[in-house]
């Protein structure tokens, strides 16, 4: 049985930009290689009519997070970013200690655009290098080289107090040393954040279509994984989330927010969103292609929005599919305060997962055990 909401979720906003120099052939996000006379003004325009639309749905509540990701951000000029933020803060609450996140690539890089960035309100920058090496690199599709990785990593460090680097390992070709050189060359930078992601072949992309040659079988994958996750331990970096490492003080506010079961709006071609109101709790989502998405922000705003309420017997699935991605999961009281739903209502599930050694028995937090967060798929299953 569920419960009203008697207190709103934290908010965030995300906000996305769908274009890239090229696509890379093992992403799955809703990107598109930019063409020749990209209108930057015409999709800023766009996001912000598309933010004015949203307003009624969150009115009042502050903002306390933004996140800028794409395709590639930083493709987009210094003056059109703060020509959107000038926007969010005139259409917002947005909180004067807001962390805004904008994703950037080391193939977009230049030292005067960076500190555009930053003069626009850019309080923390996410790169996107995936590997040190070149022959990585190119595999990957990547636009840029290791000297341009660290060169954009040091620009952002002398600019940035926080700062993010995005690897990936079990890449093709890839050893235990060559994935653990990448990562030490990422914790040598002095950037405060780390995100390591296994390469996976999902469906509908280049990769998912014809993997590439060289790939690391399953025990040497593991390898690998155990190899990056200790080094970045032993290295200072709290493992606070399935692929996020971070100094103390570093994590990231915005992706905590989501794993915490927090709203945010989601505005541009493809976004998504969630929503809390004493109603209940939505799910929205943009129309997927810039052409089309343009076209209804330009007369029709409501078209290019697809919104859902979650059904209750979604909601514990849902709230423990972002919960138990956290080391430390999340206070037991989260669970009714941010979707009505009471702690007996899944008691069955807990008992389960506790008695096969997956879920702490704390009953104080949902904490997923160490074997939990190894095999959280069958952590999950007992909350389908």
């Amino acid at each position: 049985m569920l419960t009203p909401l008697t207190a709103l979720p934290p908010l965030s906003l995300y906000i996305h930009i769908p274009w890239c120099v090229r696509k890379c052939p093992y992403c799955d996000f809703n990107s598109h290689q930019a063409k020749s006379g990209l209108d930057e003004n015409a999709y800023i325009d766009a996001l912000l009519a598309d933010l004015q639309y949203e307003l009624p749905y969150f009115w009042g509540r502050a903002v306390e997070t933004i996140f800028i990701g794409g395709g590639t951000p930083s493709l987009f000029q210094a003056a059109s970013i703060d020509k959107l933020l000038c926007g969010v803060r005139a259409l917002t609450r947005l909180h004067p200690d807001a962390e805004i996140t904008l994703e950037a690539n080391p193939g977009t890089f230049e030292k005067d655009k960076f500190q555009g960035f930053k003069d626009a309100g850019i309080t923390r920058l996410s790169i996107g290098v995936q590997s040190f090496d070149d022959q990585a690199l190119k595999a990957l599709g990547r636009i840029h080289n290791h000297t341009e990785a660290l060169n954009a990593i040091d620009t952002a460090l002398a600019l940035f107090s926080k700062v993010n680097v995005d690897i990936m390992y079990a890449l093709p070709n890839q050893t235990v040393q060559s994935a653990l050189h990448d990562v030490n060359t990422a914790i040598n930078t002095g950037a405060s954040h780390i995100s390591a992601y296994h390469l996976t072949m999902e469906p509908n992309t280049a990769f998912g279509h014809a993997p590439p040659a060289g790939l690391p079988e399953d025990e040497t994958a593991i390898d690998i994984e155990e190899a990056v996750h200790q080094t970045l331990n032993h290295a200072g970096f709290i493992h606070y989330e399935t692929s996020a490492f971070a100094r103390s003080g570093h994590q990231c506010r915005h992706n905590l927010n989501y794993w915490q079961f927090g709203d945010y709006i989601g505005i541009g071609a493809g976004a998504h969103g969630k929503i809390s109101s004493h109603a209940g709790i939505e799910r929205t989502v943009r129309k997927r292609s810039p052409a089309d998405y343009l076209a209804a922000m330009h007369s029709q705003p409501d078209s290019a929005v697809t919104r859902q309420k979650i059904a209750s017997k979604d909601l514990a699935f849902e709230f423990m599919l972002n919960a138990l991605r956290l080391t430390d999961g999340v206070p037991t009281s989260f669970l009714q305060e941010r979707t009505g739903l009471q702690i007996a209502n899944i008691a069955q599930a807990l008992d389960s997962a506790q008695q096969v050694g997956l879920l702490d028995s704390d009953p104080r937090y949902l904490k997923p055990t160490p074997q939990g967060r190894r095999f959280l798929n069958d952590l999950l299953h007992y909350f389908l």
